[in-house]
């Protein structure tokens, strides 16, 4: 029988069963919102997990579950290399007190673990500066856990070690430092194997904080960055960021709010040259077509004969007149040649005698030519 207790103890250490773990109590302010981690043996990694709201465990309403889709009042991840699933309850209320982290298990009882909020319209009797965290690869972060009341404030991993005072979590170095109304818990020398959960324990109170360590990027200044801007709800107070972080968010913006400016300007430079270039060639397309159709100059050709017709009693003259108006352009003429024009008549005149009926050749001599040209030319 003690062989087979011993082997029972044994094979319990080796395969995780030991149900779940999480906070006993939570100080929360109405209106903000708390993240919940829940422990729980690599035996239930592939069960659904969900969260029940209610004081009794056989009398209470699923709230959220693994295999549902979240709602915005409760939401629920599953982390199954660190075996923690986390619930978020946002928009916080009096009502909003008791609560079950549970497994579910086919053909058995669930595996469940009782947690308490005590929410309040004061300041939480415990609270840190951000609730998530990102730390880098062999730097440090530092955390601020505040309080109310005097008593022993204790760090701890969830589900492991505690410290009191200075000294070591798996590996990772702490120091902590306490005062009146606040401890400060410095973590340095991070690995990968210091991300996970922690909490911020005074007397019954729980606060956890989520460690996120990551590879420092090439133009990161600082060890300590929220994984996310917290909504106002979420934190109870507001305490000044990190000093180094402000200086590099500070940096970012400036360089943002230099460049982003720079490029409107030369977008619009280019386009004020763009619509300007369009413009003087469009005015200068326009001139030209006026230039040609400059007023043409006036000429007019007239052609004049000038017959004599005798009748059986009296000569009579006949004069025939051909006029042509004629519009030339003086586009190409150069002033000179314009300013030296005159109107200019050319005369020829054809006289032709008849007498009794009968023609008459007229002589060379007695034959007068004239043609009549007549330009009337526009400057």
């Amino acid at each position: 029988m003690a062989v087979h207790l011993s082997f029972f103890l044994i094979l319990t250490g080796l395969t995780g069963i030991h149900g779940i773990t999480t906070v006993s109590e939570v100080s929360v302010k109405a209106g903000g919102s708390i993240s919940i981690p829940c422990l729980y043996g690599s035996q239930y990694r592939n069960h659904v997990k969900y969260l029940c709201k209610g004081y009794y465990f056989r009398h209470c309403s699923y709230a959220v579950k693994t295999n549902q889709r979240s709602s915005g009042k409760f939401l629920i991840s599953d982390d199954k290399n660190q075996r923690i699933f986390t619930v978020t309850i946002n928009d916080l209320m009096d009502t909003d007190a008791d609560y079950w982290c549970a497994v579910e298990i086919n053909g058995g009882s669930d595996v469940e673990e009782y947690f308490h909020l005590s929410v309040t319209r004061d300041l939480p009797r415990l609270y840190v500066d951000h609730q998530e965290i990102t730390g880098f690869h062999g730097e440090k972060i530092t955390i601020n856990c505040f309080h109310h009341n005097s008593g022993e404030m204790k760090w701890c991993r969830l589900g492991g070690s505690c410290l009191s005072s200075s000294g070591s979590i798996d590996g990772t170095r702490v120091t902590i430092n306490a005062s009146s109304s606040v401890v400060t818990v410095t973590m340095s020398e991070l690995t990968t194997d210091s991300s996970g959960w922690y909490l911020c324990v005074h007397r019954d109170l729980q606060m956890p904080v989520h460690l996120a360590v990551t590879e420092k990027p090439t133009t990161a200044t600082t060890s300590l960055t929220p994984i996310s801007p917290a909504p106002e709800s979420k934190n109870p107070t507001e305490q000044p960021p990190n000093t180094d972080q402000a200086e590099q968010d500070s940096g970012t913006v400036d360089l943002k709010s230099f460049i982003i400016p720079l490029s409107l300007l030369i977008f619009t430079v280019m386009v004020t040259l763009f619509i300007w270039y369009m413009l003087k060639r469009q005015k200068q397309t326009k001139v030209e077509s006026s230039a040609t159709t400059t007023a043409d100059e006036e000429v007019t050709y007239s052609n004049v004969k000038k017959k004599r017709q005798a009748s059986e009693t009296a000569e009579e003259e006949v004069t025939y007149s051909n006029v042509k108006h004629v519009r030339r352009s003086s586009r190409g003429r150069s002033d000179a040649e314009m300013k030296s024009d005159e109107d200019v008549t050319y005369s020829s005149v054809f006289a032709l005698e008849q007498q009794n009926g009968q023609r008459v050749e007229a002589k060379a001599e007695d034959v007068t030519y004239s043609t009549l040209v007549h330009h009337q030319q526009n400057l």
